[in-house]
């Protein structure tokens, strides 16, 4: 890294100095460049003398002031020439004119626009002030952090004399008047839970100042963290008593009985939370409304009206409206109809989702929240994990805003509760094939099918006036025999449309046999049924089959290319293939290149598979080439992330190819996207001959856990394969399940299960020879023996995965054995052994390049060197590591890596750093799960505990010794040992 010190311009941008002239900085050590390159500004002496000038602005210093700025009381007795001396030096270095003689003194003139660091600062704090006065606090926030970061360490730093240390104070004040003026729009924004780490460190640092309490325990309360506000208060309280024998001031007070009264100005800030964009998110998540809309004209009024009470200035409550009625009914048709007339009342967006409620698999509420709080602009790092937190954080963010949420294919009330806005402005429009009674204070619409003049016109619309006039009893007969029903009619007249050689009664002849019979059509799906029949009727045999096949896999959707796979078809032919199918509404197009069934197209592209299939087989297949697939191209992606890792040659093979990838990054992205129709297809394998490969499936999508990005889906289905594998006798298959399970169990801390299920695995594998897994289950039952502090145990397995792996080939697998035996030694207090075996294991990842598994390898030097005290090299492994973990989106080992961090700082008696890390590792969440967090909850209580924090890090602790107990945890005992009565 370079060395030479950052010229003003490499700190700063939008400078208007010309170039070739001089900069100076006095916010940090006092330098000067010209160009960017460093000028010698000569001896601490000579530096304080330029620093005097520079800080008079172009004023006129005399030798006497300068005398004593320098040196005070007692000055040298050659001071004054000293002073000349000084002054001749810096005009040799300088540009000329710069420095002048004037009256017997100095002073430094001619600077140019920005040329002192500490001259940008004051320009950049009044526009901060003036955006902040005008209500532009994005740009106040921006400028203000522009400002900050001219400071590079201590203001005058080195420079020695009365006057620099007069200036130092002053600076260092003003310095931290702008940060608490930030920090205060950082609350006023809503971005409290990221400054809570940010100034947790800052009253560490200065400790007595009480503005930045207060901003604490603002930032505290906001974050749900309300016992850790009070005792900032207490700990304030004491300190205040105890250094300057007095109370805190009002405003102290007042906050703190305010949080007491859970005061509902607090709860949110006074300004909504703005990313810093010129224009506010606005979601337009509408589907198209269809342009041949007919009828249904009372229930628009009606749906209207509801909606226009909700988004009118005497609003006083969130209007809900839901429309109930048999699939095919026109629910979503007349909702989408409804929102797209009333999108003028709600300017500040529409959401929009599909909740697969007639489905085996209706959409959890989490991921719908996750989904409509990244459409209206929050951060993938500020969403949180669980659904009560993500409901309530979705609800702040539509409040004062006037948002339209249609809730689309609903399974039941208890789906639609977390999805609903919280606020009046905000409104919800529900459709569902169930009547929502138990949903409060819904307005309840009962759809029924069409009227016979409604369906005879939306028949009319698609075919054409022309066609139907000619043969008006004919186009009765059809719609009557279609139920009536808006989708069975539209896809009868579309096929008719498509068909210019047919005429209308030729339509109604086919839709006289028993296909079409009444009684059929209005037995509820069988009605549905019915209808589709004569679309699929109509599909040429290439399309049929591409509808029939399709119709199996079991995923929300399908991408393009794990369509070819399914149908054996180039990805060219099978695009075609599917638009065709879209242009039929048979299928929709979800987002380019992937694609889905409604619910009950898909039940009924189903039983077509089942009765028109020839021969059978050939459904097996198709299902067996997307699990090709998705394991083909899992094992691609596994390879990249790890190298070396033999893993993937124990795996089932497959026949048909997946996709290759060569960037890492695009990798993941097909794994992430992917995700539910892969975990789907593991799941559809059970049972079948396939329960083989959908095990290995699960096997080398592990990331998909470790990451966190899909744990609870991950677990339903490593759970469900276990299942699967017991009944299916396969003791192979079960071995591998209940390893994959074993891991889940092991990144969420449930310690005990993982036990359990590590047993079961090991018996099963050692059963039928299944190497690759034995030695996986070995590092894992290693694992868990760390966790119960059992180290000579945990050390005799990791010694079997080793042989175990060695004797593979399996290089990464060796690797992670050997990081983990190093932490075995250093339970066993044999720390020497550890930092050699941490290296060994490092130098396996490093011979296979700089892949994901290089952050184990780095972390584990880290946790060694950590233990033999070495502070300084465990922080750089460990830095080494997070950038790593970071760029693979392993967000739980990022959390785990901070917390190592913060044991390293607080070990070092950096009990501030160590709260900023611990507070990070808190919000990214870590590997071990709630039990971690207890870990990092009782670190951050000791940091906080150094720091005369007493009461928030009893706080802390007695959230920690609860998770502790709750996964019985031995260290809970040393945790509750740190809980005593603060006085």
């Amino acid at each position: 890294m370079d060395s030479v010190p950052r010229g003003p311009e490499q700190r700063r941008s939008g400078s208007s100095t010309e170039p070739g002239a001089l900069r100076f900085g006095v916010l940090g050590p006092v330098r000067a460049w010209r160009d960017g390159e460093p000028v010698a500004t000569g001896s601490p002496q000579q530096r304080a003398l330029l620093a005097a000038l520079l800080l008079r602005e172009g004023r006129t210093a005399t030798a006497a002031e300068l005398i004593d700025a320098l040196w005070g009381e007692e000055p040298p007795s050659q001071a004054l020439a000293a002073v000349r001396t000084y002054a001749s030096r810096l005009r040799k270095v300088l540009d000329p004119g710069v420095l002048v003689s004037e009256s017997g003194g100095y002073a430094v003139r001619g600077l140019g626009e920005g040329a002192l660091d500490l001259a940008a600062a004051q320009e950049l704090a009044a526009e901060a002030e003036k955006a902040r006065n005008t209500g532009d606090l994005c740009h106040a926030r921006d400028v203000l952090n522009r400002a900050l970061s001219l400071w590079d360490g201590e203001t005058l730093a080195g420079v020695p004399g009365p006057y620099a240390e007069a200036q130092r104070v002053r600076l260092e004040e003003w310095r931290l008047q702008l940060l608490e003026s930030r920090l205060d729009m950082d609350l006023e924004q809503g971005c409290h839970a990221e400054a809570v780490s940010e100034l947790t460190a800052l009253t560490a640092a200065h400790p007595l100042r009480e503005r930045l309490r207060e901003l604490l325990m603002l930032a505290l309360y906001r974050s749900g963290r309300q016992a850790e506000a009070l005792a900032v208060y207490a700990d304030t309280r004491r300190l205040l008593a105890d250094e300057l024998g007095v109370d805190p001031r009002p405003g102290l007070q007042s906050l703190q009985q305010r949080i007491l009264r859970a005061d509902p100005g607090l709860a949110e800030p006074s300004a909504p939370m703005a990313e810093p964009v010129a224009v506010p998110v606005r979601p337009a998540q509408l589907p198209a409304t269809v342009p041949d809309f007919t009828g249904r004209a009372s229930f628009v009024r009606e749906l209207s009206g509801v909606l226009a009470s909700a988004s009118g200035d005497e609003a006083r409550v969130m209007a809900v409206s839901a429309l109930a009625g048999i699939g095919g009914v026109g629910k979503t048709t007349l909702a989408v109809h409804v929102a797209h007339a009333a999108r003028a009342s709600f300017p500040d967006g529409q959401l929009y989702v599909d909740l697969q409620g007639a489905g085996s698999r209706s959409a959890e509420p989490e991921t719908v929240l996750g989904s409509f709080l990244r459409a209206l602009g929050t951060a993938d790092s500020a969403i949180p994990d669980s659904l009560e937190e993500r409901a309530a954080l979705y609800r702040s963010v539509l409040d004062g805003r006037k948002v339209l949420v249609l809730l689309d294919n609903a399974r039941d009330a208890a789906q639609v509760r977390p999805l609903l806005p919280g606020t009046a402005g905000c409104a919800a429009l529900v459709t569902s094939r169930v009547r929502m009674v138990d949903l409060a204070g819904a307005h309840l619409v009962d759809l029924d099918v069409m009227s016979p003049e409604e369906a005879l016109a939306l028949f009319t619309k698609i075919v054409g006036e022309e066609r139907v006039g000619s043969e008006r009893e004919a186009a009765l007969d059809v719609v009557a025999a279609c139920g009536f029903l808006p989708l069975a009619i539209r896809i009868a007249a579309s096929r008719l449309a498509a068909r210019r050689t047919w005429t209308v009664s030729v339509l109604a002849a086919k839709l006289a046999d028993e296909r079409r019979r009444l009684d059929e059509l209005q037995a509820g799906d069988l009605a549905v049924k019915a209808t589709f029949e004569l679309g699929y009727g109509q599909l040429e045999p290439a399309q049929a089959r591409a509808f029939r096949l399709l119709g199996l896999a079991d995923g929300p959707d399908i991408s393009l290319a794990a369509a070819a796979a399914v149908l054996d078809l180039p990805a060219e032919d099978t695009e075609d293939l599917l638009e065709s199918l879209v242009d039929t509404s048979l299928l929709e197009s979800a987002a380019p290149g992937r694609y889905r069934f409604h619910d009950l197209v898909r039940l009924y592209a189903r039983a077509c598979a089942e009765r028109d299939e020839q021969p059978p087989s050939e459904r097996e297949a198709a299902m067996s080439r997307l699990l090709d697939f998705y394991l083909a191209t899992a094992v691609g992606v596994y390879a990249i992330e790890r190298p070396g890792d033999r893993l993937v040659d124990g795996l089932e093979p497959t026949e048909h190819p997946g996709l290759v990838f060569t960037d890492g990054s695009a990798a993941l992205d097909w794994l992430y996207t992917e995700a539910s129709p892969l975990l789907a297809a593991v799941r559809q394998a059970a049972g079948t001959d396939r329960l083989r490969r959908g095990v290995d499936l699960l096997w080398a999508a592990k990331d998909l856990t470790e990451s966190g990005a899909n744990s609870h889906q991950y677990e339903t289905t490593a759970r469900a394969m276990c299942d699967a594998t017991r009944a299916a006798g396969d003791a192979r298959a079960a071995g591998r399940a209940r390893t994959v399970l074993t891991d889940v169990l092991l990144v969420s801390g449930r310690i005990q299960q993982a036990e359990e299920e590590a047993r079961l695995a090991m018996e099963l594998a050692d059963s039928v020879r299944d190497a690759t897994a034995v030695s996986w289950v070995a590092n894992n039952r290693g694992l868990i023996c760390l966790h119960q502090h059992r180290y000579s145990a945990g050390k005799v397995l990791f010694h079997q995965a080793i042989e175990g792996f060695r004797a593979t080939g399996n290089r990464a697998g060796e690797a992670s054995a050997l990081s983990n035996l190093s932490r075995a030694q250093l339970g066993m207090g044999n720390i020497t052994e550890a930092v050699e075996i941490a290296r060994h294991g490092l130098a396996v990842y490093l011979e296979m390049g700089r892949t994901m598994r290089l952050a184990n390898g780095h972390f584990a030097v880290g946790v060694a060197l950590a233990k033999a005290g070495r502070h300084n090299e465990a922080l750089g492994q460990f830095s080494e590591a997070v950038s790593i973990f970071a760029g693979h989106r392993q967000r739980l080992w990022e959390g785990a890596t901070n917390f190592r961090i913060a044991e390293v700082h607080l070990a070092a008696e950096r009990p501030s750093h160590a709260a900023q890390h611990a507070e990070q590792a808190l919000a990214l969440g870590c590997i071990g799960g709630d039990r971690t967090r207890g870990n990092v909850l009782a670190l951050l209580g000791r940091a906080l505990s150094a720091l005369g924090q007493a009461d928030r890090a009893n706080a802390c602790w007695r959230e920690a010794v609860s998770l502790l107990e709750q996964n019985s945890a031995p260290e809970v005992s040393e945790v509750r040992a740190l809980l005593t009565p603060v006085t």
